[in-house]
């Protein structure tokens, strides 16, 4: 019955039509900050793992009765490679830590592989995973949580995700873990507000429907609307591809030929504007990038994308492996954690940007 159930369940979200996903609120989630203010205890645990993340791996002390099964389902099939790096990251960590386990990995396309997405998701519950790391964007991805949560032994681990859902209360994921969207958005509005004097016309083009959308979109245009004279002349949702990113920027500057920059919520989507900017040979037109991979920093090198904010790429891979190794040991494990974020703009040394990927990539490049 409770096969029956759960494939009924996801049959459902599966087919439900992408046109028919309702936006995630931000308001129906705790900002980082704001949520590890209000909860002391989970503020030391927050930093007495982030400390962790930062120094030398210190090796499992509990003797571990079998190895641990963990599986993994990411949309990893980007040119973004915070995906895969992050994974390497994690077993890298996990290896110096002494912990034994086992992994089973699917890499999936974002907003396209639904039915593998499931399928993999449901072979996990099945399977009796320890622990599942997943994402959580839509709202397809919300019902399947929700259904783990109240169903499963499996200890959810939720990527690129560190804002609590309020909803869930108490009956909360293992852990979230990423880059606070939230704190990156705010970061490049301000770097367009200071290089552009506060004035001028722009374009947001979102990934697809969803979290990430909201959370890197929508906080961007509010801190614009909020601090600086600057007018969203459009805005576009893609399908997170370079080709829809490409489209889109077309389009902006066709509705209007006079906006200062084009605001991009993705790698794929940066580099498909990019392209097209350079195509139509305007290369006045600033446009960022988000997450500082390697293909953003060469992009940024080469002239094509003006800024990015940087993840510390691999903190989130040694966060999740410190947190499972705390697990085993029974000791308390935070239930939100953030990685750092750096800006990189065409103005920074080669100097400086190669600092900073020996730090991001410190085992994903080894």
């Amino acid at each position: 019955m409770y096969k029956t159930a759960f494939v009924t369940l996801l049959s459902s979200v599966v087919c439900a039509s992408a046109s028919a996903q309702t936006t995630q609120v931000l308001n129906g989630y705790w900002q980082y900050d704001e949520y590890l203010q209000a909860n002391v205890v989970q503020r030391q645990l927050t930093e007495k793992l982030a400390e962790s993340v930062r120094q030398a791996p210190v090796p499992l002390k509990a003797i571990q009765q079998r190895p641990i099964n963990i599986s993994v389902v990411y949309p990893g099939q980007q040119v973004s490679d915070y995906w895969v790096r992050n994974i390497k990251a994690f077993e890298t960590r996990m290896e110096k830590l002494g912990i034994q386990y086992s992994l089973n990995q699917v890499f999936t396309r974002p907003n396209v592989d639904a039915r593998q997405q499931s399928l993999s998701l449901l072979e996990a519950v099945q399977n009796r995973a320890d622990y599942l790391i997943f994402t959580l964007d839509t709202t397809r991805h919300r019902k399947f949580v929700e259904h783990v949560l109240s169903s499963s032994d499996t200890k959810l681990i939720l990527q690129n995700i560190t804002t609590p859902v309020r909803a869930w209360n108490e009956q909360q994921p293992f852990m979230y873990v990423g880059f606070d969207h939230m704190t990156g958005a705010r970061e490049l509005a301000k770097y367009y507000q200071e290089s552009l004097d506060k004035k001028g016309d722009y374009s947001v083009l979102f990934f697809s429907e969803g979290y990430v959308s909201d959370a890197r979109g929508d906080t961007f245009i509010e801190e614009m609307h909020q601090n600086s004279n600057f007018k969203l002349s459009s805005s576009y949702y893609t399908k997170a591809t370079r080709e829809s990113g490409y489209q889109s920027a077309l389009n902006a500057v066709k509705q209007n030929p006079n906006i200062s920059f084009i605001y991009a919520c993705s790698t794929d989507v940066a580099l498909g504007a990019a392209d097209a900017l350079e195509s139509i040979g305007r290369g006045d037109i600033m446009i960022n990038g988000w997450g500082g991979g390697t293909a953003e920093l060469t992009a940024i090198e080469q002239g094509k994308l003006d800024v990015t904010v940087m993840r510390m790429n691999d903190d989130t891979g040694i966060a999740m492996a410190e947190a499972i190794k705390r697990d085993i040991q029974g000791e308390s494990v935070p239930q939100v954690y953030s990685g750092d974020l750096e800006l990189v703009s065409g103005q920074d040394s080669q100097q400086k940007v190669e600092q900073l990927k020996q730090r991001a990539f410190r085992y994903s490049d080894n």
